[in-house]
């Protein structure tokens, strides 16, 4: 079976793509990128929320084995960890790459060569970790890796915490996006991430990923090639109002949505400082999550791999 073509190759033999480089690089000059919308000069080397001025950050590069299923097959997610985050939540897992310094500045020429390098490794697509703040680092190097023999979907693997207007500019470029939907609750989202409009702001960027790519297509091969996976982290005592996300998914995204809930849960970083958010899920906290899951319609559920979870 034949591979279909990434979506990026036609926009790129459009000539769209430069247009694309253009316009996002323009919007770091007073950055409203995303929903932070901080208005500092990035291209000048001013920072924001995102601490990241005109070079994007890596942390590291590699093929991954613990992502869902359809994206690792046998020859892994070739994932980019961006350095740095838009939304710093205060539980986050990856607190020292997220809130920290964990990485290097990488030039445009760099971050192709990691593509094109995973693509050499034999992973089945780019996974593009933490990009929402990076958008235009990605579209810049993005054609220099096309013009070196990129053929891999490309991922969008994000908090959800995403700018519509941003992401139009992906419309044509990605082929997999992979938004979190962490809480339905403006006020956890206000003391666990300073983001009360998370929850709003989450709702549209799903369905204006979905509006791009449509739901998850998987190939012969069990492989990914386009489409919608929505992420959902349990939390302890059902903080997350499960219910409520996949309520959403499944009555203005689709019910044929592919989700991950994930139970994986633990309290890292400054998770102590929020309620409730000190300590593990239960086993009945992810029992629950997925019978929410299914209550609301969704039958296309990534099958877990690992699980921490206390009694």
């Amino acid at each position: 079976m034949t591979s279909p073509v990434p979506v990026y190759i036609e926009t790129f033999r459009r000539g769209d793509l430069d247009e694309r480089v253009e316009t996002a690089r323009r919007r770091m000059a007073c950055c409203t990128l995303c929903p932070r919308t901080c208005r500092v000069d990035r291209l000048a080397g001013d920072t924001g929320i995102c601490k990241t001025g005109p070079r994007a950050w890596v942390s590291s590069c590699g093929p991954h084995f613990g992502e869902e299923r359809p994206l690792t097959g046998t020859g892994g997610s070739g994932t980019i960890f961006f350095t740095h985050c838009n939304l710093l939540c205060l539980f986050c897992q990856n607190f020292d790459i997220s809130h920290g310094n964990a990485g290097d500045p990488t030039g445009t020429e760099a971050l192709a060569r990691m593509m094109l390098s995973l693509q050499e490794a034999g992973c089945h697509n780019i996974n593009l970790v933490t990009p929402s703040h990076v958008v235009p680092q990605i579209l810049a190097a993005l054609k220099p890796a096309i013009e070196g023999g990129l053929s891999l979907p490309l991922i969008y693997n994000s908090s959800g915490y995403d700018s519509v207007e941003t992401l139009k500019l992906l419309d044509g470029v990605v082929d997999i996006y992979m938004p979190d939907f962490k809480f339905w609750s403006p006020d956890l989202a206000r003391r666990a991430c300073r983001a009360p409009d998370y929850p709003d702001v989450a709702r549209k960027a799903l369905i204006e990923m979905h509006r791009q790519v449509g739901d998850l297509v998987i190939d012969e091969g069990g492989i990914a090639r386009r489409g919608l996976l929505v992420r959902h982290l349990v939390l302890p005592g059902g903080l997350a109002d499960t219910d409520k996300v996949m309520g959403f998914i499944a009555d203005r995204i689709s019910p044929n949505t592919y989700v991950n809930i994930m139970p994986q849960y633990r309290p890292c970083g400054r998770a102590a400082e929020v309620e409730g958010l000190g300590r593990f899920p239960s086993r009945s906290d992810f029992i629950d999550a997925l019978k929410a899951a299914r209550a609301a319609g969704i039958t296309r559920l990534d099958e877990p791999r690992r699980v921490f979870l206390v009694a």
